[in-house]
């Protein structure tokens, strides 16, 4: 029993290490005073310094935020409303809907981004931001619909029924009714969005166009060279999406402790 638990820690650790080491070495060397990604020479900002004076690294951030942003609305709200009239049509339709919507998913990135790229050229639809965007909104629709789906199985018909007999238009019981109830499936699926967006390189890489560049394709670019700025950027990145992911964990927490003292209190 010890041996088997020893193994079981053992494997934990190596797997930790395997995963954050590479994180916490790119955080240690975007403080390098030199360009060596071997040697640590001393400690410095410059990097930090170097990359917020790049115009093209800051201009590469601006639209992978942008994007993902807009991306994130924009599938958010298609995905929800189709999911819920999704919810709505007979089985047929909906498991034929259903399957085609899995297939983007199941479809390794790069089908997907040459797919995309060829509609925009057999269109003559000059590649640039609005491609780039209108690829990434094609992509992410179909997380935020998966991630809505099981929320809505789990809905009560009858509720929207109850609320069109007490008065509600559709687009009241639509807004105060249905969307409340599967509200963490939204949030869950704009998280999701966001993130696939942000992070997305292979279909960046084939929709977008000269002088247009997110994150993931300027890192692509000046990863050809010794470019000690990039770990820099990436420290800020990992920094910002621990802040996110500790924001998110502890306001739960605190708000349920605050449930639990007003509860004590009464």
């Amino acid at each position: 029993m010890n041996k088997k638990f020893d193994f079981k820690k053992l494997y934990l650790i190596l797997i930790m290490i395997f995963f954050y080491a590479p994180i916490v070495y790119v955080v240690i060397f975007s403080f390098n005073e030199s360009r060596s990604l071997t040697a640590f020479t001393g400690f410095s900002l410059r990097w930090y310094e170097k990359m917020f004076k790049s115009r093209s690294m800051m201009e590469s951030v601006y639209y992978s935020l942008l994007v993902a942003v807009i991306a994130t609305i924009v599938s958010t709200i298609v995905g929800t409303i189709a999911a819920i009239g999704l919810s709505k049509s007979n089985r047929v339709i909906r498991e034929l809907v259903t399957q085609v919507n899995n297939i983007p998913m199941l479809n390794p990135d790069i089908v997907t981004a040459i797919g995309l790229m060829l509609f925009f050229t057999t269109l003559n639809i000059p590649t640039g931001f609005g491609t780039l965007l209108l690829a990434h909104i094609i992509f992410c629709i179909p997380y935020v619909m998966l991630s809505i789906s099981p929320k809505l199985r789990q809905l009560d018909d009858n509720i929207a029924e109850a609320a069109l007999d007490l008065g509600c238009t559709p687009f009241e019981s639509l807004v105060k009714v249905i969307i409340p109830q599967i509200k963490e499936g939204i949030i869950s699926g704009a998280i999701v969005a966001f993130t696939m967006s942000f992070d997305d390189f292979v279909i960046s890489y084939f929709t977008t166009g000269p002088g247009i560049n997110n994150i993931s394709t300027y890192v692509y670019s000046a990863s050809k060279r010794i470019n000690p700025s990039i770990n820099s950027l990436s420290t800020l990145i990992v920094l910002a999406i621990t802040i996110v992911l500790i924001i998110m964990n502890v306001v739960p927490m605190l708000k349920e402790r605050k449930v639990v003292k007003n509860e004590k209190n009464y």
